[in-house]
């Protein structure tokens, strides 16, 4: 084991067959000491003679993989100046593939001796190897079994939002030892819940390894969530069901792939657990503070904070910016996920100080070939100055849409001036996304998410209930659009639970039948409550966890949702590529969108500005929609008409006179659902309803009505 000089790349640590690279970057060490670990805890240290381009370097023969191992790093500890060495604190690799325990910020983990506010500027000499985890050496190598990217063309794609713990955790026909874990997300129940509603992808909450935060370990909670980030490259070791995370999340990978469903992962470069200047010393605070942190240059001592946890990830620095691009290749190549979704993403595209959408992170990541087809979705706001983004990311982003949720959820509630809003968002935000030269698929369209109330609770609670937070109820948004329909929370009274699962119907319809792309918030489609809890990041229990017990009310939502989700998936017009121009077609008299009132009259430029508009109809004609299938056939679809009335009486609405005048159509409409009942929406459609007909529509409800071709073409449905 005497070590050799090794190489200064790859980062992180490659085994070779016969041995380890180790490569550790910091341009300000004054030393680097390897440490490495037997199955006894007992530490060997070596110190790394070797630097080149400020890569720290030695090369280890006879050890491979399952060798635990971390760093020690030498220098000045001087916060004031920004650095903030500690060679009594071991530190993880950040390019460590593995990490073989959870991370709990206890005292001997912070380099400074905790108690006044200037406590920082002190020296901690205890060792904290105690209680840091290790990184692990490991051996790629992996059966895919020829699976690749899967390429679903975007705006095909159906996001479903989950967390792999809370998915399966109290499944009963998933295995007991297999719940709550990436095995468990790959388990024959769980794909058949996937395929039974008609998911094409699923967004995992971070599955990066993560730190649970001090506070929340002294109140006896956890970060569930995972937004604490200790490894860019590492699974989450708490999601496996044994003790190989990497091996496990790659076969969740391989079988999600096999039934045809993408893997996103949520993934939170914008800032690390280290948190300010109080906070733990992990990993980047002992490496190189002043590289892979931005600090305040009046002061650096302290941390500029995009992101309200404390810190911000440098990524103005070369080598900061190389640590998330080096991340995103490895995912995609090793581990062969679809596309990511970044965390407060402008704080990644902030220069000195301002958002700049032409930065390096946007270039690097248009240069890197091997993002190309990758699904990136910013969510377009941080905490600093120009923070709110949204519609302002390049081509190839795809953002979530916060307006599109603030405003169908305005618009159900039954709030005023809404209706021009809507119709916007419905129709796919042009007025956000088409100056930049994007499609509609550049909005993620959602009405829930994680961060909030879910459905259930959106129709149940008028006020948020995180108590159980440890915080008062002071955490959590204020502001959520919410109705209970006469009773806070739980209730036995059946009119108010028509209401309410009428309106979680309208909810869930004018989110899937919206253009864009859809994201699901898992669980919505059977129910699930946080009991009022609009913030619940802490909680790793019942509060969070998916309860599979369904009865009668949970099964009908289900297979509501999943006809709402078969629609989606089965009718071109409503995956366009292109936004709507409200222009008659060919010179026909047929115009791709058209947008009625109350009564069935098309809408003026005066019914556009009032302000007591709770109805809205738009008619979406098969034939103009003008674009071609992958094969490059015309597509040509159903003519379908939307209702929604968000009012408080029915509306008496004069259908159009006939469904189009293109005559291989049947004549007349025919009702697809109306969300006053709980039958999923039809296949085939009803009896025949003539055009020029009035159709009542109930009080806060929808109505989908479709005029069918009478010999239906090739739809171009999602194989």
């Amino acid at each position: 084991m005497t070590p050799w000089l090794g190489r200064p790349d790859p980062f992180g640590a490659t085994w070779d067959g016969h041995g380890v690279n180790f490569a550790l970057y910091s341009e300000h060490a004054e030393g680097v000491l390897l440490c490495l670990f037997d199955p006894d805890g007992n530490e060997r240290r070596i110190r790394l003679s070797e630097r080149t381009d400020l890569v720290w370097h030695t090369y280890v023969p006879g050890i491979g993989p399952g060798q635990r191992y971390g760093y020690r790093v030498e220098g000045r500890y001087a916060p004031e100046e920004g650095h903030r060495y500690n060679p009594n604190k071991l530190l993880l690799d950040p390019y460590a593939r593995r990490i073989d325990g959870a991370v709990a910020a206890t005292a001997r983990l912070f380099g400074y001796r905790r108690g006044d506010p200037a406590a920082d500027l002190s020296f901690d000499d205890r060792d904290s190897a105690r209680e840091l985890p290790r990184c692990v050496v490991v051996d790629p190598a992996f059966d895919w079994q020829d699976d690749r990217r899967l390429n679903t063309p975007v705006e095909q794609t159906l996001i479903y939002e989950v967390h792999v713990r809370g998915f399966t955790r109290q499944h009963p026909d998933v295995p007991a030892e297999l719940r709550g874990s990436y095995a468990g997300l790959a388990s024959e129940a769980a794909l058949a819940h996937l395929a039974r509603l008609g998911v094409t992808a699923v967004e995992l909450l971070p599955v990066h390894a993560h730190a649970d935060r001090a506070f929340l370990v002294e109140r006896g909670l956890v970060d569930y969530w995972g937004y604490n980030t200790i490894g860019f490259f590492a699974p989450e070791h708490r999601y496996a069901s044994g003790d190989d995370p990497l091996r496990e999340f790659k076969q969740m990978v391989r079988r999600l792939h096999a039934a045809g469903i993408e893997v996103i992962l949520d993934v939170v470069y914008n800032h690390t657990a280290e948190g300010d200047q109080l906070g733990p010393t992990l990993a980047w605070r002992g490496i190189d503070n002043l590289a892979y942190y931005r600090l305040d240059p009046a002061d650096r001592r302290r941390y500029v904070d995009y992101t309200g946890t404390g810190n911000t990830l440098n990524v103005v620095h070369p080598r900061a910016l190389g640590l998330l691009v080096d991340s995103l290749r490895y995912w995609v190549i090793e581990m062969h996920v679809d596309g990511f979704r970044f965390d407060l993403a402008p704080a990644l595209a902030r220069g000195p100080r301002d958002v700049d959408r032409l930065g390096s992170f946007f270039e690097d990541l248009r240069q890197d070939s091997t993002l190309d087809g990758v699904k990136l979705i910013a969510e377009p706001w941080d905490l600093g100055p120009g923070g709110y983004q949204l519609g302002n990311f390049p081509a190839g982003w795809s953002e979530w849409n916060g307006k599109f949720r603030d405003t169908v959820r305005r618009f159900w509630h039954g709030d005023g001036g809404q209706a021009a809003e809507l119709a916007s968002r419905v129709s796919g935000s042009s007025d956000l996304y088409a100056r930049s030269g994007r499609q509609p698929h550049a909005s993620v369209n959602y009405v829930t998410s994680h961060d909030g109330f879910t459905l259930a609770d959106l129709v149940s609670y008028e006020r948020k209930h995180n108590e159980a937070n440890g915080e008062h109820n002071r955490d959590g948004e204020d502001h959520n659009a919410s109705l209970n329909f006469g009773a806070e929370g739980a209730t036995h009274d059946a009119a108010i639970l028509e209401a309410r699962d009428r309106q979680r119907r309208n909810l869930l319809a004018t989110l899937l039948l919206s253009q864009g792309v859809p994201m699901l918030l898992g669980g919505d489609e059977i129910g699930r409550t946080q009991l009022g809890n609009n913030n619940a990041y802490c909680q790793d229990g019942p509060i969070s966890w998916f309860d599979w017990e369904l009865g009668p009310r949970e099964e009908a939502l289900l297979d509501f949702t999943a006809g709402l989700v078969r629609l989606f998936r089965t009718h071109p017009v409503l995956r366009r590529r292109r936004f709507f121009q409200g222009r008659r077609i060919g010179g026909s008299s047929v115009r791709d969108i058209t947008w009625y009132g109350a009564d069935g009259s098309e809408m003026t430029d005066r019914d556009w500005a009032a302000d007591g508009v709770h109805t809205l109809a738009a008619r979406l004609p098969g034939d103009a929609i003008e674009e071609t299938d992958e094969q490059g056939a015309p597509m040509v679809d159903d003519t379908l008409l939307m209702v929604l009335n968000a009012s408080g009486v029915t509306a008496e609405f004069r259908l159009p006179a006939d469904g189009a005048p293109d005559a291989s159509r049947a004549a007349g409409w025919r009702l697809v659902f109306d969300t006053t009942s709980a039958a999923p929406p039809r296949r085939d459609g009803g009896p025949a309803i003539a055009g020029g007909s009035v159709y009542p529509v109930s009080p806060r409800s929808f109505v989908l009505l479709s005029s069918p071709r009478a010999e239906r073409p090739r739809t171009g449905e999602p194989g």
